[in-house]
């Protein structure tokens, strides 16, 4: 693994990052309502924190080394995942998967809702990291910039592929082999989130809307087109409507995406770049059709029926949450044995059927139907083969290409 670069975060990363804390997907999303009122100053001050200390010049030369692992002795494991992110029982007492993992095995599972976002998130364990020190924490759940992060600087083990057996038969081909992690060594997804184009077939007069192209050129939307202030989204549903792969991309390519983005903001067929706020828009028909969070559509579905999205035949966007073991965690084998837990069918479905993001588990479809067939239907939760097939991530970004980009982007958006 690499040393991590020693400059510090520069101004349009932290632009960035408090468009993302305050509009974007780290904000008022399902699974945050309930902490949007408190994770302000906690999540800004740990922003500031990043920004006035920098990163460590370099990662630790024995961070990865693995942990003197307890699992046989302590039967436990400690698990810190985001709001909303796991099932709840009907008096909402209860964590029924969490409850059958412990009656299963006999561990216990320390389950704590403390990430608010990811540069917060990532604030707070990083100075143990640094020190080559325990977190706390046996298992994390973060996004996969920050996944591919802490792995590069040498601050996730190694998962051992024994104690991970349906993960490693039923991960998703979609989510097998990004490359921050190949072969999935030391994460495995715990949910993706797509990014389509979503309309409301009222405010377009009965028309679908199916393309970037469409959103960038159709007249009969102009004023009434929003995209998300969230740099890889957007940048990379309008590369593959250029024909170029986000994963592979070139400076010129980005340079040609935010050439064609200007020229709509020009001729005033954007109206705004928008966080998850473009949902009130979309739903009373001030915003026509939008690049928007699948998991935000099935929300609004739920309640508007006008409300539609497709994918592209360009293909779209997914990024992932992912599981990691942080170094010196004192319960490894027990956290993989929880991961594995979780990629068995019938829990996965459990899983699935409450957070409503995409489920990374193949082989659920027949599980879910049994709990609700309109789940196990919607290809927003299980895509189908050919909606898979036109999934594409973002390729990682060095920090020089990052401050680059994000300073190209910032102009674009007005931010």
């Amino acid at each position: 693994m690499e040393s991590y670069e020693p400059e510090r975060l520069s101004s349009a990363q932290l632009a960035a990052m408090r468009r993302s804390l305050t509009s974007g997907r780290g904000a008022l999303t399902r699974r945050s309502l309930l902490r949007a009122s408190g994770m302000g100053a906690l999540a800004l001050g740990g922003m500031a924190t990043l920004g006035a200390c920098g990163i460590p010049p370099a990662k630790r030369a024995d961070a990865g080394a693995p942990s003197d692992d307890r699992s046989a002795e302590e039967k436990e494991v400690t698990f810190s995942n985001w709001t909303e992110y796991m099932d709840v029982s009907e008096d909402e007492k209860g964590r029924p998967t969490l409850e059958a993992f412990t009656k299963r095995t006999g561990i216990r599972v320390k389950y704590t809702e403390d990430i608010n976002d990811n540069v917060e998130f990532f604030g707070k364990i990083k100075p143990q990291l640094a020190a080559g020190q325990n977190t706390g924490r046996d298992l994390i759940c973060v996004t996969d910039w920050l996944a591919a992060r802490i792995i590069r600087l040498g601050w996730a083990q190694k998962l051992d592929p024994s104690n991970l057996p349906h993960a490693f038969a039923n991960v998703s081909a979609q989510f097998r082999t990004p490359d921050w992690d190949p072969g999935r060594a030391y994460s495995y997804p715990w949910t993706g989130i797509p990014t389509v184009i979503a309309y409301n077939v009222k405010a377009t007069g009965g028309r679908k809307v199916d393309s970037v192209t469409q959103l960038l050129d159709d007249p009969k939307l102009k004023g009434r087109v929003s995209f998300l202030s969230e740099m890889r989204d957007t940048i990379g549903m309008t590369l593959l409507d250029q024909g170029k792969d986000p994963g592979k991309f070139t400076d010129t390519d980005f340079d040609g995406a935010i050439g064609r983005l200007q020229k709509a903001v020009d001729k005033k067929q954007i109206r705004r770049f928008t966080g998850n706020d473009y949902t009130a828009d979309l739903s009373k028909g001030d915003i026509a059709a939008c690049v928007g969070w699948a998991g935000d559509i099935i929300q609004l579905q739920a309640d508007n029926p006008d409300i539609r999205f497709t994918i592209p035949a360009a293909g779209y966007i997914t990024s992932s949450d992912n599981l990691l073991v942080p170094a010196q965690a004192r319960h490894k084998t027990n956290a993989e044995k929880l991961i594995d837990y979780y990629y068995e069918p019938p829990v996965a479905a459990q899983l699935a059927a409450y957070i409503n993001y995409v489920c990374p588990v193949d082989g659920v479809r027949d599980e879910l139907a049994r709990i609700d067939e309109s789940m196990a239907s919607n290809t927003l939760i299980l895509p189908d083969r050919e909606m898979a097939a036109k999934s594409r991530s973002f390729r990682s970004l060095s920090t020089k290409e990052e401050t680059a980009y994000e300073e190209k982007f910032a102009k674009l958006i007005g931010a």
